[in-house]
C-alpha cells in the first residue's frame, strides 16, 4: 500500500477502532477489578513499522533492552521494506524479527493476523510502541495480548486521538532527541504504571550506544569496480550526492538544479574526485537527469544499483555524503564518512543523525519544522523555501572546509 493510503486507513479506520477497543478495555477493567500486581517484563516486542533511518536511531534502546532481558527475549515487528536495516545492524536473531508484507490490503491483513497469533504463542508480555501517535501501532500493540503496553499518550495535549490502550502511558517530550525518546520507552517498562505521566527519569543518566558498520575487502572491491566500470576518470576522493527522500515527506528534497550547480562547482575546483549519485530504483530517472544536465565526466549514477549493504560499503570508501534529510543520513552514521545533511521540514534537534562526523545545514525558518507529531506529519506547505534557501555555494564551501 502507498503511504497516503496507509495514512487514510490509520485516520478514518483507526479512530473508531481505537475508541471501540478503549471501551472494551475499560469494561474489562471494571469487571475484573484491575487489581493485578505488576510483574517484571520477560519478553519484549518493539513495534517499529516504518522508516529505516529511525530504526538506526532506535539501535541504542533495542541494545539496552537486550542487555536487560536477554537476546532471545527481545523481538521487533516491522513492515517488509523496513527489514534490511535490521540485517545491517545485526542486533537481533533472524527468528526474532517479525515481518508484515506491505503488498495490498489482503496480503497485509493476512500477515498481520498470522503475526498476532505468533506473538500470542510466544507469550510476549511487554510491547513497546516506537511509533509516535500512530493508531495502527497502538491497535496492534493491544491485540498482541501483552500485559504491559508502553507508548506515547496524549494526556491533555491536542495530539492525534488513539484511545487509551497503553498500560504505561508516556508523556511525549518534543524537546528531546529521538534517541532519548526511544530509551525512555524502554526505561518505562521497569516503572510503576500508576505514575502519571511516565517516565520520571533523569535523561542525563542515559547512555547512548552507537552502532558501527564494518565492510570486507571483497565488498569494497566489488563497489569500487562498479564505479570504475561506469567511469574511466582517475580519482583519489569520492563524494556522494543523495538527491532522494522517501514519499513520506517528499518536500524534504533539495531542488534538483541545486545538485547540478553543486556538481558544476566541484568539477571546476577538483580534478581528483568522482561524484557518485545514489538512490533507489524509483530515483534512477531523476538522478540520470541530474547526471545528463551536469554533463560532467566525473559523475557516476548508481541509483538503484546498490543494495543497502553495498550502499554502506560505499560510505566506508568515500569522503563526503551530501544528502537530504532521509534514511541515508542515518545509515551514514554507521560509518566514518563526513555526512552533510540538509534539513528543512523537520528539525535536526529531534532527528539529526547520531555521529561526530555529521554536519547539519538548516536555515531556521520560522515555519520550520512544519511536520511533526502535532500534525501527524502532514504539512500544508506548497513551497519548501526552507530547502530552497540552502544555496549550492554554501554546501560547496562546507565540502571544501571538510576536504581541507
Amino acid at each position: 500500500m502507498k503511504i497516503n493510503t496507509i495514512r487514510r486507513f490509520d485516520k478514518y479506520l483507526g479512530i473508531p477502532v481505537c475508541y471501540i477497543l478503549t471501551l472494551y478495555k475499560s469494561l474489562l477493567e471494571i469487571f475484573s477489578g484491575n487489581k493485578k500486581k505488576q510483574v517484571p517484563s520477560e519478553k519484549v516486542l518493539f513495534i517499529k513499522l516504518i522508516e529505516q533511518g529511525a530504526t538506526v536511531i532506535a539501535y541504542s534502546a533495542i541494545k539496552n533492552a537486550i542487555e536487560e532481558y536477554g537476546l532471545k527475549n527481545v523481538f521487533i515487528l516491522v513492515l517488509e521494506e523496513n527489514r534490511p536495516i535490521l540485517d545491517i545492524l545485526n542486533i537481533l536473531p533472524e527468528e526474532n524479527i517479525l515481518v508484515i508484507r506491505n503488498k495490498g490490503l489482503f496480503q497485509t491483513g493476512s500477515d498481520l493476523l498470522k503475526t498476532l497469533f505468533k506473538i500470542r504463542k510466544l507469550k510476549i508480555d511487554t510491547v513497546i510502541d516506537m511509533e509516535f501517535f500512530s493508531r495502527s501501532s497502538a491497535i496492534i500493540g493491544y491485540l498482541c495480548g501483552a500485559k504491559k503496553r508502553i507508548g506515547n499518550h496524549r494526556f491533555n495535549s491536542e495530539f492525534s486521538y488513539r484511545g487509551n490502550l497503553f498500560t504505561h502511558r508516556v508523556q511525549y517530550n518534543p524537546y528531546l532527541h529521538l534517541t532519548i525518546g526511544y530509551e525512555l520507552l524502554v526505561e518505562t517498562a521497569k516503572l510503576d504504571k500508576s505514575v502519571i505521566p511516565l517516565p520520571k527519569v533523569n535523561t542525563s543518566e542515559i547512555q547512548i550506544k552507537k552502532p558501527a558498520f564494518i565492510s570486507t575487502e571483497e565488498e569494497r572491491k566489488y563497489v569500487y569496480n562498479l564505479i570504475t566500470e561506469a567511469s574511466t576518470v582517475k580519482f583519489n576522493k569520492i563524494i556522494i550526492l543523495n538527491p532522494n527522500a522517501s514519499d513520506i515527506i517528499p518536500y524534504r528534497k533539495w531542488p534538483q538544479e541545486y545538485f547540478i550547480q553543486l556538481i558544476e562547482f566541484l568539477t571546476q575546483k577538483y580534478n581528483d574526485i568522482i561524484i557518485v549519485l545514489t538512490g533507489m530504483k524509483t530515483d534512477f530517472v531523476s538522478t540520470e537527469n541530474i547526471s545528463a544536465k551536469s554533463q560532467s565526466p566525473i559523475v557516476v549514477n548508481l541509483a538503484g544499483k546498490l543494495k543497502l549493504r553495498e550502499l554502506l560499503v560505499l560510505y566506508t570508501m568515500s569522503d563526503i555524503l551530501v544528502t537530504n534529510d532521509s534514511g541515508p543520513g542515518h545509515f551514514a552514521s554507521l560509518t566514518n564518512i563526513h555526512n552533510i545533511v540538509l534539513f528543512g521540514p523537520e528539525t535536526p534537534v529531534l532527528f539529526g543523525p547520531v555521529s561526530d562526523n555529521t554536519h547539519i545545514v538548516y536555515t531556521n525558518l520560522a515555519c520550520s519544522p512544519c511536520v511533526n507529531v502535532f500534525n501527524h506529519r502532514f504539512s500544508p506547505c506548497k513551497n519548501n523555501v526552507c530547502m530552497k534557501e540552502i544555496l549550492p555555494q554554501y554546501v560547496f564551501d562546507k565540502i571544501q572546509e571538510i576536504l581541507n
